[in-house]
């Protein structure tokens, strides 16, 4: 029997009772704190369990306490949900989501993101390498990544301003200074570590789910002429740090049970600490949206590493993991043309400019654009759950001082 909630929760949205995923919000006049998203609202956790970790701007202090933790409050907040003799507690706690301000989730201690798709790698791979294989070497023997910044890890609608730095076209003689003229998307799924480990011991695939709280969407923006200049060779630095946007809700990994599949075959066989008995891939339908006209699609299931993988990989060496670590998928592709989760894919690389509904053309972003991402899974009950959206502007670059 599917169970529902007294909350009305409208048609399609993408916080049913079997999603409940937790943010950080501010009412008007109010300290920031931690809710759970039900239809269109957002409960008030501190109001209603009376737990001072979600009186807190983050879900850091909460997140620390671990998976048994987790699964009780989420039982709870269901129970609390759902029987009407809570009602007269729960009711008063209840925001409107369109009345609150919804903030950056958790504060991120590390950030790392990958390189996972193999779609992806292999369309960049026969851009800047066409005499060449598509994958280098490694690839398909660990799942490529990098440090990124966690300083500039920001919220949702969080203005985005066109980073300058060094840039040298194959044709110059020399590097010029500017504004980045080859700004870019990428559309990602981002997971966020709860529970940590100690230094020295690596978490297997199997710890998966002991340590990862949840997942969000990601953008993690990209100017791809600073990059091109700067990465070798040790790889992105001030091309991907200006800026990396997360959505706002937390889908916790017990509302993605349904949404699990197992990754693309992987040949060759992975050494033993990235096998997995029950791989962790996911069925994510994604939406890339340009000024409100979706662009692209790309499907989370087909990526060829899973994030208990990525994990496994990202402590294999020992480094420990700590509450707020974030890491994210790199950008998810598809084998279609328009499943491809960045512009230089879906322009290839300017070859073929994308051409908008309003008759402007896009190889890459222009300042005033709007990229807004969202993604949606099987939940319990035949339902589907929603990760709400994570959207960002182009504001022109700052003059030099």
């Amino acid at each position: 029997m599917t169970v529902t909630s007294w909350v009305p929760v409208p048609e399609g949205s993408d916080f049913p009772l079997a999603n409940l995923p937790y943010g950080v919000f501010e009412p008007a006049g109010e300290p920031a704190r931690v809710g759970v998203a039900i239809g269109e609202h957002v409960l008030d956790l501190a109001a209603v369990l009376g737990d001072e970790v979600f009186a807190q701007p983050s879900l850091n202090a909460f997140m620390a306490q671990g998976k048994q933790s987790w699964q009780q409050t989420r039982a709870r907040i269901t129970e609390m949900l759902t029987e009407e003799s809570h009602r007269g507690t729960v009711e008063p706690a209840l925001h409107r989501r369109d009345e609150v301000r919804l903030l950056l989730p958790f504060e991120v201690a590390d950030y790392v993101d990958f390189y996972a798709s193999e779609q992806h790698a292999s369309n960049i791979g026969r851009m800047f390498r066409p005499d060449s294989p598509p994958l280098m070497p490694n690839w398909k023997h660990l799942p490529v990544g990098y440090h990124g910044r966690a300083g500039t890890v920001v919220a949702s609608e969080t203005p985005i301003v066109r980073p300058s730095g060094q840039r040298k076209p194959p044709q110059a003689e020399a590097p010029a200074f500017g504004p980045s003229q080859r700004l870019d998307i990428e559309a990602e799924v981002g997971f966020v570590v709860g529970a940590g480990s100690e230094l020295g011991t690596p978490v297997s695939t199997e710890d998966f789910a002991e340590h990862v709280f949840g997942v969000c969407l990601v953008n993690d923006w990209s100017a791809r002429d600073i990059q091109a200049w700067e990465y070798v060779p040790l790889g992105p630095f001030l091309g991907k740090s200006f800026a990396t946007s997360v959505s706002p809700w937390i889908v916790p990994l017990d509302a993605l049970q349904q949404a699990r599949v197992p990754t693309p075959d992987q040949d060759p066989q992975p050494l033993p600490y990235l096998r997995e008995d029950r791989p962790w891939g996911l069925d994510l339908a994604m939406e890339v949206s340009l000024n409100d006209e979706v662009v692209a699609r790309p499907p989370f299931e087909a990526l060829y590493w899973s994030p208990a993988q990525q994990l496994a990989h990202m402590t294999v060496n020992g480094a420990s993991l700590r509450t707020g670590d974030f890491y994210a998928s790199g950008t998810v592709s598809g084998s279609e043309t328009d499943q491809r989760g960045s512009l230089i894919e879906l322009s290839w690389n300017g070859e073929n400019p994308l051409t908008l509904k309003d008759g402007s053309q896009r190889v890459f972003l222009a300042d005033g654009d709007t990229v807004t991402i969202r993604a949606t899974a099987p939940g319990a009950d035949g339902t589907r759950i929603g990760f709400g959206e994570v959207t960002g502007t182009i504001l022109p670059a700052r003059e030099e001082s």
